[in-house]
């Protein structure tokens, strides 16, 4: 077999890949579509819970200038923009993986010519996607017409827009990590309720990494949790530009690589453990 025909074959092989993961990413917008209303409560419930954070915050900055390095309109801003983008990022891919685990179908997605990691990613996706268009933009533009926030400048606002797609993923596969812990255990309950309680916390969403003592901030830096929230929020303030925001996309690709291969060790190791327990 000649080179140019090994290497055609390979293009195509690649080409059909792609394109399955793309029908995977149309195939979940639409689903979500038949569910949208959902969504359109979802945003009254953001618009409720982002207004009780600004009421909040409005009076805990009553008499002060500045806190945790953010004044009081830099901190409305970051409280509207970490909660609407949580909207894109949010999954619940941790407990689909656990459902199918539980449920025996992931004997059947064994058997598939496909990855299944990519798949769910795919699928998940899909969905942020949905969610942006039907959830955050809206729940977005509803907020600003009631409470004005600052916007980014275009160079700082490429690049947010850029971290985002890193948030998603490393939100998308630390659940995925999560779900494969049902391979383990019979209730995993607890376990998606400590994966959110850490990430909302120590992303920053619930409270800016600034704020935290500096042991706390010392520890957290060891983790992928702030390139999911805070430092994005910092590149959207402006806080961050330039070659320390392009250092924040750099951070995340290289958490996305580290989490990348624990997800395919772990999956490894899990499906090794199925089949001794079978027998």
């Amino acid at each position: 077999m000649s080179n140019k025909r090994r290497y055609g074959e390979f293009g195509a092989c690649i080409r059909n890949r792609a394109m399955l993961y793309i029908e995977l990413v149309r195939m979940e917008f639409v689903n979500n579509l038949a569910y949208r209303s959902s969504y359109f409560t979802g945003i009254f419930n953001y618009t409720i819970q982002i207004g009780a954070y600004f009421f909040l915050w409005d009076a805990i900055y009553t008499g002060r200038k500045m806190l945790g390095g953010l004044n009081k309109e830099e901190m409305i801003t970051y409280v509207i923009v970490a909660w609407v983008v949580r909207s894109f990022y949010f999954s619940n891919l941790d407990r689909r993986v656990a459902v199918e685990i539980r449920d025996g179908k992931i004997a059947l997605e064994l058997i598939r010519p496909y990855n299944y990691q990519m798949v769910k990613y795919a699928r998940a996706f899909g969905e942020a996607i949905f969610r942006v268009l039907f959830f955050a933009l809206p729940a977005g533009i509803a907020i600003y017409l009631i409470r004005p926030f600052g916007l980014p400048s275009w160079q700082n606002g490429l690049i947010f827009l850029l971290t985002l797609a890193g948030s998603f993923m490393i939100n998308a596969q630390i659940s995925m990590i999560a779900g494969f812990l049902a391979f383990f255990t019979q209730s995993t309950s607890g376990i998606y309720r400590a994966k959110r309680v850490i990430m909302d916390l120590f992303s920053g969403l619930l409270l800016p990494i600034s704020f935290y003592p500096a042991w706390a901030r010392d520890i957290i830096k060891f983790f992928p949790f702030q390139a999911v929230s805070y430092m994005p929020n910092l590149i959207y303030l402006g806080k961050l530009s330039g070659l320390a925001a392009l250092k924040v996309v750099f951070l995340q690709l290289f958490w996305i690589a580290v989490l990348g291969l624990v997800a395919i060790w772990f999956w490894r190791f899990a499906v090794k453990h199925v089949v001794i327990q079978g027998g």
